[in-house]
């Protein structure tokens, strides 16, 4: 029978941090405004956790505050303690995700791609016609 212990925690625990992370006054993390928690992974054993922190504002800024999330470590496993009721709180992780910046990357070359195909398509569509009005004539 599988458990699904670890998935609630790590929902519970993406859920306190992120609520946490705002009333925090790190200029690192910038009130978490321009934060989010897009994953967070707990072992099965409740002893690990990995969140995974992504910024609109680029790599920079994400990877400060990652620095900034690590530093207030302690506030969290404190928080998350209190608030689930645990004897050992998980060691936290915070790790910078870029893969939203890889994404957007991807995404404006297939856009210059389809751009570049639909105008070689015109270019061959307007030879074409021009061919057939040749043999008309």
């Amino acid at each position: 029978m599988p458990s699904y212990k670890a998935g609630r925690m790590a929902e519970d625990i993406r859920r306190i941090v992120f609520g946490k992370m705002r009333e925090l006054k790190d200029p690192r993390i910038g009130g978490g405004e321009q934060l989010t928690l897009t994953r967070c992974e707990v072992s099965n054993d409740g002893s690990y956790c990995k969140i995974y922190v992504s910024g609109f504002g680029g790599e920079k800024q994400t990877a400060d505050a990652v620095k900034g999330l690590t530093s207030a470590t302690g506030i969290f496993k404190r928080e998350i303690s209190n608030v689930l009721g645990l004897r050992k709180c998980p060691d936290i992780k915070f790790i910078a995700d870029l893969s939203g910046e890889s994404s957007q990357k991807i995404f404006d070359k297939l856009k210059t791609i389809g751009r570049e195909l639909e105008e070689k398509d015109a270019r061959e569509a307007g030879a074409e016609e021009q061919a057939s009005d040749e043999k008309r004539s």
